[in-house]
């Protein structure tokens, strides 16, 4: 005889309900880690398109006249020109001698950094040096403008585009010895100076022919070596801007030697107009120890 199935009675418990709330729980819980994964995953193509659009924005000169200032930073000129606060051209021409307008133009511009020391300019009736200190464009151990050497080489580059004087850059280090893959010595590292602000002032309006780039290394101190002032004085970036189309180097000497010299041609300059009498000096302020 065929034993008839037990029916469980209403009233017992199942023991299988556990796998419902199993079964729900496992799906939640997929659900979560694929909305985690959806979230988390990123589209590399637009993602090094944003991040390169943002690496050009924020190494991009400074081009605002009168950008926010940030934190503590300084402000570089007191004595701000008006006239170069127009379309961003070259600065017009005036009627007088050159170098006596390029003197009064960077005079005018670099006020605040002549009363600080950081830009010195001198110069006779042959020539004008416009010396700065290395810590204002570069930094330490390296021929890399920093972003506020954009700024002030622009608007160097503004007041001699006008002109046909030749420029020489001279790049000058102190005598702390360097050995990097760059820079074995110290003349690669004045000479590589040098190039970089050649190449600065041709980008923004000096014509090419007018420029040259000489690395004297440490060979030439103005000061002594073995105090931290002296070598941040040694440290400096020098443009020599001369009279004679044919000079390239602005030696006192050997350019006032030079002037009695057949063939020797002066740089065209307005009509009328006195010359230099003398040295054109600005202040020269001891500055404290900086970068390289």
């Amino acid at each position: 005889m065929r034993r008839r199935r037990r029916i469980p009675e209403a009233s017992e418990p199942s023991n299988d309900r556990w796998l419902v709330s199993f079964a729900d729980f496992m799906t939640l819980m997929f659900a979560f880690f694929v909305v985690m994964y959806a979230t988390s995953s990123i589209n590399e193509g637009k993602y090094k398109v944003l991040a390169d659009t943002l690496v050009g924005i924020f190494n991009q000169s400074e081009k605002s006249i009168k950008p926010i200032p940030v934190g503590q930073e300084r402000a570089r000129t007191r004595d701000y020109d008006a006239s170069m606060e127009d379309d961003g051209g070259p600065m017009p021409m005036e009627d007088g001698d050159p170098l006596e307008q390029i003197t009064r133009n960077i005079e005018r511009a670099f006020a605040g950094l002549i009363e600080d020391g950081q830009l010195i300019v001198r110069g006779t009736e042959s020539w004008v040096e416009i010396e700065l200190k290395s810590s204002l464009l570069f930094p330490s151990g390296d021929a890399i403008p920093n972003d506020h050497a954009f700024d002030i080489v622009e608007k160097i580059a503004r007041i001699l585009a006008p002109f046909d004087n030749p420029v020489q850059v001279e790049g000058f280090t102190d005598n702390l010895p360097i050995s990097t893959p760059l820079y074995p010595t110290n003349w690669e590292l004045s000479a590589a100076r040098a190039a970089s602000i050649v190449r600065m002032l041709n980008m923004d309006g000096v014509a090419p022919k007018r420029l040259a780039a000489v690395g004297y290394g440490e060979y030439h101190p103005v000061a002594d070596n073995s105090t931290p002032e002296g070598r941040a004085k040694n440290r400096r970036v020098v443009l020599v801007v001369s009279r004679f189309l044919e000079t390239r180097r602005s030696g006192a000497t050997r350019v006032e030697n030079r002037q009695g010299q057949a063939g020797m041609q002066t740089a065209p300059a307005p009509q009328s107009g006195a010359r230099i009498d003398g040295a054109v000096k600005a202040p020269a302020l001891m500055v404290g120890s900086g970068p390289r």
